[in-house]
């Protein structure tokens, strides 16, 4: 399936409130197995949602980085 991947990366510097937004199409066949490249460190925590729609989002955080990955197919 077609996806449009939205990745955001969260600033770990308190006096910053930007983060890094990075936007793909891509081609999956399963979310899990896509999202799990980005798993890597000690400490994981990764929560699944449904979004709006048909979207799906994943709340990640290894190691106090934290980025929120969605994907809406198209």
């Amino acid at each position: 399936m077609r996806y449009e991947e939205i990745r955001e990366i969260f600033n770990k510097c308190s006096g910053n409130q930007m983060r890094d937004v990075f936007v793909n199409e891509i081609e999956a066949d399963d979310l899990d197995v896509y999202v799990k490249r980005y798993l890597a460190g000690g400490e994981i925590r990764c929560e699944k949602s449904a979004g709006a729609g048909d979207s799906v989002i994943y709340d990640i955080e290894t190691d106090g980085l934290r980025q929120r990955i969605a994907f809406t197919q198209v």
